[in-house]
């Protein structure tokens, strides 16, 4: 048996969703009795919460358990949560037998239990995937940063070929409108100015206002709310009327995420991706003719079974054609239990990388040519953060990059600026006036 934690620490690996789970564990885990670790300080209760999309996050949280023995061969409580642990249920106790608690991203409510169970001398798994109950125990949002994330949707119906989250978060479930209202209110009356509302699939929400737009439209109205983002969408899901929001509802940032994967019509049709290149394209066409100074980011995997020199090809083609902001790309890793796992011809490690590397210097390409073309823009940051000289800041603009400006202003604050500089992942700004805190 193993004393009862006082003190926890929470490492997220992977998507903003996980960032969510591990705020709401940590929340949890702090109206259950315990406290927060501090920096350096070891804790008496460490949870892991993983990311199963890629090979190299789940093996890094193998590794990071064997880390955790001590050198008096002590070793924290340690709970396995997130992906991993849903995809891996009990067996990953025989992978790692350090591991004490296996906990699945529906089931991370009933934690306080479980640890009580450890305890008494019991090693539980949860990996139940009940829709999505776990919000109702979970306690309310208090203080909380200037940005934050707020979940609204979770799971997938699509069955992509390569993607592994409709057998780790279950089938598309969306939260509904009152229950989201009430924690979006909660965070701006705990500090927030903006919330990035986030689902696997998170344009395919429906409550009782129709669609995501709507849910947008119905966020709008809380004062105090200064921002509003959404994150990851599916092409397919990408209404007229979502679209019509971008130009219509002030507080949505001009921002859209919207992956891709490819741009050769034979690699996302053997993806499961229900559009083709042409469709995604004459998407963002409409999503530019309601907000014409909207920024584009994506998602790209390179070396997917089969593709060809050809494919990949039409994949640079198509980030010439969009001009992204910026874009997220990978090398394709096959995951257990997908359909791409098994297909023919995988595609070799040499040549992912050098597809990888030539796909990022296009993406990094034009990211320095959008950012350059905002330089002398004035407008709106939101300071998030220090910056790393004395006296500078980070905010983020509302095409989200971070711009760097030397102020007093404190973090939280919404200030006018001129945007002097760029590079491609960030700008420079200067100050005008501050806008009321």
């Amino acid at each position: 048996m193993m004393n009862s934690p006082k003190t926890f620490r929470v490492k997220s690996f992977g998507c903003q969703m996980n960032v969510y789970d591990g705020d709401r564990m940590a929340e949890l885990l702090g109206s259950a009795g315990l406290t927060a670790a501090g920096d350096g300080d070891e804790a008496d209760l460490v949870v892991l919460n993983t990311c199963h999309i890629r090979e190299k996050a789940a093996e890094k949280a193998y590794s990071d358990i064997g880390r955790l023995k001590r050198d008096d061969g002590s070793r924290p409580m340690i709970a396995l949560a997130g992906c991993v642990a849903q995809a891996e249920g009990a067996e990953a106790k025989a992978r790692s037998p350090m591991i004490d608690i296996v906990v699945g991203p529906q089931a991370y409510h009933r934690l306080p239990q479980m640890i009580a169970a450890v305890g008494s001398g019991g090693r539980p798994v949860d990996t139940d995937m009940p829709a999505i109950s776990k919000f109702d125990a979970l306690p309310a949002r208090r203080k909380v940063g200037p940005s934050a994330f707020l979940t609204v949707q979770e799971g997938c119906d699509k069955f992509c070929t390569y993607c592994v989250v409709p057998y780790t978060r279950g089938a598309e479930v969306s939260r509904p409108l009152a229950d989201i209202l009430v924690e979006a209110h909660a965070l701006v009356d705990g500090g927030a100015r903006e919330v990035t509302l986030l689902g696997q699939n998170v344009n395919a929400w429906t409550g009782t206002c129709g669609g995501l737009d709507g849910l947008i439209r119905a966020l709008a109205r809380i004062d105090g709310l200064e921002r509003i983002r959404y994150t990851t969408s599916h092409p397919a899901d990408m209404t007229d009327a979502l679209i019509a929001a971008h130009g219509e509802v002030e507080k949505l940032m001009p921002y859209l995420h919207l992956p891709v994967q490819s741009g050769s019509d034979r690699i996302l049709q053997e993806m499961n991706r229900s559009h083709t290149a042409e469709s995604y394209l004459r998407t963002i066409e409409k999503a530019r003719a309601a907000r014409p100074d909207i920024a584009i980011s994506g998602d790209f995997i390179v070396g997917f079974p089969g593709e060809s020199d050809e494919d990949f090809t039409q994949t640079l083609s198509i980030v010439d054609a969009v001009g992204y902001a910026s874009a997220y790309s990978f090398k394709y890793s096959a995951r257990p239990g997908t359909p791409a796992a098994v297909m023919g011809d995988q595609i070799s490690r040499d040549i992912m990388d050098q597809r990888l590397a030539t796909l990022q210097d296009r993406i990094i390409a034009h990211s320095l040519a959008f950012n350059r073309s905002k330089v002398g823009a004035d407008t709106q940051i939101l300071l998030d953060r220090k910056g790393r000289i004395p006296g500078q800041m980070i905010g983020k603009s509302p095409w989200l990059q971070s711009v760097h400006v030397v102020t007093d202003a404190t973090v939280g604050t919404m200030l006018d600026v001129t945007l002097t500089s760029a590079g491609p992942n960030s700008l420079g700004g200067a100050l005008r006036t501050a806008a009321a805190a």
